[in-house]
């Protein structure tokens, strides 16, 4: 068969496009498709609930795709491995507690499963504000074309409209300090030095409603918090999606 190039060009536009003006609408929009991320919209698409997840850059991963310095391997301790294993992500013991898993099958695993559930991923697509109105909750996030914020081009964006929004940025914690520029009443106090015992310990106190209508998950929790980092130890981050999922869909519910 002769291949069309506007046959082509013409299937990838009608084909996203349509994906984007179904998803101006969301019941959850996840910004950030790091391993908590990911793992929060796998679970909460898998309830039926129409998820879309925003990632400012071309792949999806964050910290997890990099392994640590750039050595594709990941640690999980023993209270994240059931989510190795939920997630068919195949990992071999090291030590009492300590388990190995390759980061490049980490994040294809936690993409499919997302995928397969039905969350919708836009990459290079970055949040710049939020939209809050009378009630005081947020209710929608501005969107735009990483390209156009790296560019520093004068471009309105748009708006998806979401009834709740998972922060999983990780260090930057971007919805959250947009809040907090605008004035709403929540603190992001940054992260502090690294501690992973500290910081995986801790994570899933963080991981919270911190504003109405925003959930966060992961790094971006410890973050808000000005809790410890922790470095190549992923358990802490797949947990602290789960344990988001469970608070969104639990609000959702009511």
């Amino acid at each position: 068969m002769e291949l069309d190039e506007i046959t082509i060009s013409r299937a990838i536009l009608s084909s996203q496009m349509n994906t984007l003006i179904d998803c101006m609408e969301l019941d959850v929009a996840v910004v950030g498709a790091g391993p908590s991320g990911l793992a929060c919209a796998a679970l909460i698409a898998e309830q039926g609930i129409r998820v879309g997840v925003i990632e400012k850059k071309l792949s999806v991963g964050g910290g997890m795709w990099g392994g640590g310095m750039m050595f594709p391997r990941i640690v999980v301790q023993e209270e994240g491995r059931r989510l190795l294993d939920r997630f068919g992500i195949r990992s071999t013991p090291y030590q009492d507690g300590y388990y190995v898993a390759k980061s490049v099958e980490a994040v294809s695993r936690l993409t499919a499963a997302a995928c397969d559930a039905g969350a919708e991923f836009f990459n290079l697509t970055s949040v710049e504000d939020v939209m809050i109105k009378g009630d005081g909750r947020i209710s929608g996030l501005v969107i735009n074309w990483t390209a156009v914020e790296m560019g520093r081009l004068h471009v309105d964006p748009l708006v998806m409209r979401c009834r709740y929004t998972v922060d999983a940025t990780g260090h930057d914690a971007v919805v959250a300090r947009l809040v907090e520029k605008k004035g709403g009443d929540l603190k992001v106090r940054g992260e502090s030095f690294m501690w992973a015992d500290r910081a995986e310990s801790r994570i899933l106190r963080h991981t919270k409603e911190v504003f109405p209508g925003l959930v966060v998950a992961g790094m971006a929790a410890n973050a808000i918090a000005g809790e410890n980092r922790m470095g190549a130890v992923f358990g802490g981050m797949l947990l602290s999606g789960e344990h988001a999922a469970g608070l969104v869909l639990d609000r959702l519910k009511k």
